[in-house]
């Protein structure tokens, strides 16, 4: 007579972490867990060594600047608790750092975020922090727009590479907003970085723009049912689109011109639509990025070559 299968042991359970008791200890056994588990990695870090030690100094308070001999400090039980629950949501919900934890890095700055915007992972940074060059004609542009800025990472980024411009960040979730709200509050740009509800264009009457830069949402439907269970924690408004993914970028192409000097620049993410972009738009000059740190799939196109095309 067969036997029953045995279960699968829990992991979490104190019979495995009883022994876990300094922060080394923590992060070791954290990444072992998330490299033996159908984790995705993608929201800030890319390997389990990374994730563990995000959740473990996050659970912590610990600064990620702290000296190595912290390593070896002890925690109490209630720090044990806090790091295991971390743990297991990560695992059994799926649930991406930097909503556990509450912040995201990106273009070198710390940003609150939480599942009402997206997670920061765009290229952008790298074009950002390069001063857009060598796409920008103008060496500091006045004004920035910054189309479904989400938390505002993009336009919060923009005003530190850009001194002295004056940054609009738009989006049509009024929740994304106030986050993005709370982000520029926290890096005290409220003088110069305003935040503002339009639907791509519809809210900015007259204004121009040296800068449009955007990361719409441009993921096909097809694509989203093919996603990591991770990605299913952010709204779903900010990742899928119409029309095969393009419906948004060829509104925020198609009025451009309107919203840029004559010297301005479009900037565009599109990610894995880039192919279907190219063809959908093959009667414009799309200028494609390639970028040092990796990434794909952003092009940039000027308000002449936008003009000429019309």
């Amino acid at each position: 007579m067969s036997q029953p299968a045995e279960s699968s042991p829990d992991l979490f359970s104190k019979e495995h972490t009883s022994t876990l008791e300094t922060v080394g200890d923590w992060v070791r056994w954290g990444c072992s867990v998330l490299g033996t588990k159908d984790v995705f990695f993608g929201h800030g870090t890319d390997n389990p060594a990374d994730e563990a030690r995000a959740l473990v100094f996050a659970a912590l308070a610990l600064d990620h600047a702290v000296p190595d001999y912290f390593y070896a400090s002890r925690l109490t039980l209630c720090e044990r608790d806090e790091v295991l629950n971390l743990l297991k949501r990560r695992v059994q919900e799926r649930v991406p750092v930097p909503y556990l934890t509450g912040e995201a890095w990106f273009a070198g700055l710390r940003f609150i975020v939480d599942e009402r915007v997206l997670i920061p992972r765009s290229p952008l940074a790298e074009m950002i922090q390069t001063g857009f060059e060598p796409w920008l004609p103008v060496a500091e542009p006045a004004r920035i727009l910054d189309l479904c800025t989400g938390s505002g990472c993009i336009a919060i980024a923009c005003a530190y590479a850009f001194v002295d411009a004056e940054v609009v960040a738009t989006d049509i979730s009024n929740d994304a907003l106030d986050v993005a709200r709370d982000n520029v509050q926290r890096h005290g740009l409220e003088s110069r970085v305003s935040v503002l509800h339009s639907d791509v264009y519809g809210a900015l009457g007259q204004q121009t723009f040296d800068l449009i830069v955007t990361n719409p949402p441009y993921v096909p439907a097809s694509s989203m049912a093919a996603l990591p269970a991770e990605y299913l924690h952010e709204p779903k408004m900010a990742l899928e689109a119409a029309q095969n993914g393009l419906k948004l970028v060829k509104a925020i192409v198609k009025d451009a011109a309107r919203f840029l000097t004559p010297d301005g620049v479009l900037v565009v993410e599109v990610g894995e639509s880039r192919d279907a972009t190219a063809e959908a738009l093959k009667d414009l000059p799309l200028n494609w990025v390639e970028f040092e740190m990796g990434g794909d799939g952003v092009f940039v196109l000027s308000a002449a070559e936008l003009v000429n095309a019309q």
